[in-house]
């Protein structure tokens, strides 16, 4: 496609779910997500691959209905978490404010900000993220983000400016993100990374789910030469039109050792709190690329 194109189509399919009303946009989306899970065999085999090891305890047969059920159930809320992060920029603040809540763990992001060392939030591609960084903005703490940069750049502006627009500040994965992050840090401020999956390929092996995966080192290193307040979280889309978010207790991150050592441990335990924030709704996590053996 184009690149004049494909900026077009992604404007106008913004704009619509923008404009369309609230719930028929994400019936509309479930439902072309749908569409595409049955269209995309690797996207639906990636999809069942993780999700049977979000599902499965240890050496549990996992039941292939049941799974059926969770790989529908995660297409359709896809659809959903592209419908409510195109809807938001059209949301008032105050309506954000009030369908969006923190069910667990406000008082560690209180906590952090009292200490002035900055908040680093790992985070799962678990429902609206982005919902989550907007109630944060709401509450006055804001939040930077790291993004993987889009082709065209036209395309990463434009997705840049819709999220700065709900108070998200949003950075490109590049050479400049680190000094960017450490920058705000420094100030004190919150910076979310998305980190169950090693986008750039340079990630720590842990544990993850039963299996050995790479996941990135960015939130432990940043949290281990800044002494920031490292936390897991995630924000869940429901009941209904309502969101909620989880967010774990600080996570340890003391020096001990050698900073490479330490960075493993940390990511072990990053990955530990990643799992159980999955857990709590595995048809919400949208991973659809490979992220284990055998998908």
């Amino acid at each position: 496609m184009a690149t004049k194109a494909r900026v077009a189509l992604f404007k106008t399919l913004g704009g619509a779910m923008e404009r369309l009303p609230e719930r028929f946009d994400v019936a509309l989306a479930s439902r072309l997500a749908l569409l595409y899970g049955r269209r995309s065999q690797s996207a639906a085999a990636n999809l069942r691959t993780n999700l049977s090891h979000a599902l499965r305890h240890g050496d549990d047969t996992l039941d292939e209905e049941l799974l059926d059920r969770f790989v529908t159930r995660g297409f359709a809320s896809y659809g959903q978490y592209w419908a409510e992060g195109a809807k938001l920029p059209g949301i008032a603040p105050e309506k954000v404010f009030a369908r969006f809540r923190i069910g667990e763990g406000l008082e560690h992001l209180y906590d952090a900000k009292a200490k002035g060392l900055g908040t680093i939030i790992a985070l799962p591609h678990i429902g609206s993220w982005e919902w989550g960084g907007s109630f944060l903005n709401s509450l006055g703490l804001g939040m930077t983000a790291v993004a993987e940069d889009l082709e065209p750049p036209e395309l990463f502006a434009w997705f840049k400016e819709k999220r700065e627009s709900i108070g998200i500040r949003i950075e490109p994965l590049d050479e400049h993100a680190g000094t960017v992050l450490l920058a705000t840090l420094k100030e004190g401020g919150v910076i979310g990374l998305l980190c169950d999956r090693d986008i750039q390929g340079n990630g720590i092996p842990v544990t993850f789910f039963g299996e050995s995966v790479a996941l990135p080192a960015g939130p432990a290193t940043l949290a281990l030469r800044t002494g920031a307040t490292l936390v897991g979280a995630a924000c869940y889309s429901g009941p209904g039109e309502d969101h909620f978010a989880v967010i774990t207790p600080p996570i340890d991150t003391s020096r001990t050792g050698r900073l490479r050592e330490d960075v493993t441990r940390v990511t072990q335990l990053v990955a530990n709190e990643l799992e159980g924030l999955i857990r709590r709704a595995p048809e919400q996590w949208h991973i659809l690329q490979p992220r284990f053996e055998g998908s």
